[in-house]
C-alpha cells in the first residue's frame, strides 16, 4: 500500500537481483574448479560468472519485451556488482571507470564467442575460449563443455517469467 502511495519514498528491489543471483549461485558450483580447471582466483571466478551471465544472455535474445526488461536488468546489475566488488578491493574512483569498461566489454565478447556456439552447436571451443584458454586440459574442457550444454538446455526449458525470477531450469 505504501509503495503505491508513495512511490520515492519506499524501498524498490533491485532490478535483476533475482536473476543475478542465480547466475551467481551456479557460477560457485565447484564443479566449475574441480572438474572444470578454472582458477579458484578472482580472474577465473570472473570467467565463469561472465561465461553463464552471457549464455543466460543469449537465451534471453529471442524472448521478446519481457525477456529484453530481464537481459537489461541482468546486465545493469552485473555492471553495479562489479562496480561495488571492486571498490572493496580498493580499486579508487579513476581506475574504476576503465577496469569496470574492461569488464563489461568481456562480458559482450563471451555473448558474441555463445551466440555463435548456440547458432553452431560447438561448445567446446566456446568453452576452452570462455572458461579455460590454450592452458585448459582436454578433460577440463570436456567437462565444461558438457557442463555448459546442460545448463543450455536447462535455460532453453525455462520460460522468461521464470528466468527473470531467478529460476534456472
Amino acid at each position: 500500500m505504501l509503495r503505491f502511495l508513495f512511490p520515492r519514498l519506499t524501498a524498490q528491489p533491485v532490478r535483476g537481483a533475482e536473476l543475478f543471483a542465480a547466475v551467481t549461485h551456479e557460477a560457485r558450483l565447484p564443479h566449475w574448479y574441480v572438474e572444470g580447471g578454472v582458477a579458484d582466483s578472482l580472474d577465473g571466478r570472473f570467467a565463469v560468472l561472465a561465461t553463464i551471465t552471457a549464455l543466460v544472455l543469449v537465451r534471453l535474445e529471442d524472448g521478446g519485451d519481457e525477456a529484453h526488461a530481464a537481459s537489461v536488468a541482468l546486465t545493469e546489475r552485473f555492471v553495479d556488482i562489479m562496480e561495488a566488488e571492486h571498490r572493496e578491493l580498493g580499486l579508487g574512483d579513476p581506475g574504476l571507470g576503465r577496469k569496470v569498461r574492461k569488464l563489461v566489454s568481456s562480458l559482450g565478447r563471451r555473448v558474441e564467442l555463445w551466440r555463435a556456439a548456440v547458432a553452431g552447436g560447438d561448445f567446446s571451443d566456446a568453452a576452452r575460449q570462455s572458461l579455460g584458454g590454450d592452458d585448459a586440459s582436454d578433460d577440463a574442457t570436456a567437462h565444461n563443455s558438457t557442463a555448459l550444454k546442460a545448463l543450455w538446455s536447462r535455460l532453453q526449458g525455462q520460460a522468461v517469467a521464470g528466468l527473470a525470477q531467478g529460476r534456472l531450469g
